[in-house]
């Protein structure tokens, strides 16, 4: 019994240290069942020799178990990131990272990280842009250009428990110009896996939110985020490359829609109730999905999303029936309790997951027993979440199909042919705001020299007419106040007509 107990514990952790979500009540009875037998096993014990190594075995095992289990406790509480950005000067610089297996922090993680980073050694102002696909670093650093800049690589390593070995593939660093491009270019979409999406701007405002709440913004990151918004805005006004935008959501929806011909009479699960899932959830009714199955690990939040979703379709019911690509059926939504999302999850042809989970939620072994209880009917997984939440190895399932952000670059490849023309006029946009700040950024900073040059020459100016006027009145050819004025006004103009030379090239000097 001892022995076959063990396998059984054994099998039951498909990774190191456990794939298992260490709340499934699976694990937990198996957990309880344990103590139930040590304790057994210690009674036996007691009243003779007999059992002592069966008892120190399942001692032993309940230990490796209790490993497991708090393993997988710290592993579901921590997080982590990837991306990064920073400047010299009061200029931004960038050194970012795209496609990181890290997931999305809540709010507080970001602010916390957020904080943290603004106190790194060299470092002024900070801003941390996290996404589906990418984590950013925005900062204002004060390191002279001579020496060694301030190690991000090594923070994102240290506060993340990231390896600088995995991370350092995947990044890349702009300064300056080219930091400020690459921001105004982000908030306008033009660097989004699918041009055009508008949830990209909403994340900057966001992060610009938890950064300033942080304190970590302050004269240099203000004006120049509050620029890049506008920089936004105009490319949005200006061209038409959001007039059929799609995101990374209703990307993945119509990836469903290719491969079933159409949504109608299909069951979706939505995994996690965040704004991926939110957006997916509408493009879901549009394309005539009629059954929504939703699961979150917050009940609460689970419900919201459901009674958004009935909103829509009790809108569009009002409107007319419910006709999308022919379904002409309304749609029904159902919250799952995540306790219950494995027994569950064979009931839906198409599983879109979007969580913050550390580590994967479905493994092979759940595909091969949805397709078990599915008697081997086909089953989709669409996995939008960084890091994935569906095991790569569940593609080796035969009837098990699994899509993740990568494959969605294919169908995004299809919308940027289209948007070529609209790209290049807010490229153009782009680049001359990055012209114009920058310009204004050396005004701003050439502002000091200018003011203390128009001080010395007035007051040369001033002594020069004083002078002046002592020596004529001494010869008794005083001016009259009509003479004063007219000296006074050509004395100004021909000093301002001699600055202006110079004037002009401070304002547009290059900066060395």
């Amino acid at each position: 019994m001892t022995i076959g107990l063990v396998i059984g514990a054994v099998l039951v952790q498909e990774t190191p240290l456990g794939a298992a979500y260490f709340l499934d009540p699976k694990v937990i009875a198996s957990f309880a069942m344990w103590c139930v037998y040590v304790l057994l096993l210690y009674l036996r014990h007691r009243t003779g020799l007999r059992g002592r190594k069966a008892a120190y075995l399942s001692g032993a095992v309940l230990v490796a178990m209790l490993v497991v289990w708090i393993a997988n406790l710290v592993s579901h509480v921590r997080g982590s990131v990837p991306h990064d950005t920073g400047p010299a000067r009061h200029q931004p610089h960038h050194r970012a990272h795209r496609g990181a297996r890290a997931p999305r922090h809540p709010l507080a993680r970001l602010a916390d990280a957020t904080r943290t980073l603004a106190h790194q050694p060299g470092i002024r102002e900070a801003l941390i842009l996290s996404t589906c696909n990418r984590v950013e670093f925005l900062t204002i650093q004060d390191h002279p250009r001579d020496s060694n800049p301030p190690d991000l690589l090594r923070f994102l390593h240290e506060y993340f428990a990231v390896s600088a070995a995995t991370l350092e593939p995947h990044l890349y660093e702009f300064r300056e110009r080219e930091a400020v491009r690459h921001l105004f270019r982000v908030a306008s979409s033009l660097d989004s896996m699918v041009v055009g999406e508008p949830q990209i701007l909403g994340q900057v405002k966001e992060s610009y939110s938890v950064a300033r709440q942080a304190g970590a913004i302050s004269s240099a990151l203000e004006p120049l985020l509050q620029r890049a918004f506008s920089v936004a805005k105009r490319v949005r006004t200006e061209t038409r490359i959001g007039s059929s935008s799609v995101s990374i959501a209703s990307v993945a929806v119509d990836l469903a829609r290719k491969i079933f011909g159409s949504l109608r009479g299909k069951t979706v699960l939505i995994v996690g109730a965040g704004k991926m899932s939110d957006l997916a959830a509408r493009h879901l009714i549009q394309q005539g999905a009629t059954s929504i199955l939703i699961a979150n690990r917050t009940p609460e939040r689970a419900a919201q999303l459901a009674g958004q979703i009935a909103d829509q379709v009790s809108m569009q019911l009002a409107n007319g029936p419910i006709a999308i690509h022919g379904s002409g059926l309304a749609c029904t939504t159902e919250v799952i309790p995540f306790d219950q999302l494995y027994d569950q999850a064979a009931r839906a042809d198409i599983v879109l997951t979007s969580t913050g989970s550390p580590q994967p939620i479905f493994l092979r072994s759940h595909g091969q027993r949805f397709l078990e209880l599915r008697r081997n009917r086909p089953m989709f997984f669409i996995d939008i979440a960084v890091p994935r939440d569906v095991d790569p190895l569940m593609d080796q399932v035969e009837g098990c199909f699994v899509y993740d952000i990568d494959d969605l670059q294919q169908v995004a490849a299809a919308h940027l042919a289209d948007r070529g023309r609209e790209s290049a006029a807010a490229e153009a946009i782009v680049t001359r705001e990055v012209e114009l700040y920058h310009q204004r950024l050396q005004s701003r900073d050439a502002v000091p020299v200018i003011v203390t040059l128009q001080q010395s020459a007035e007051a040369i100016r001033q002594s020069e007419l004083e002078r002046t006027a002592a020596r004529l009145a001494a010869t008794g050819a005083a001016l009259t106040p009509a003479q004063q004025s007219a000296v006074e006004a050509l004395t100004r103009s021909l000093t301002a007509k001699l600055l202006h030379p110079q004037l002009t090239a401070l304002r547009k000097k290059p900066e060395e």
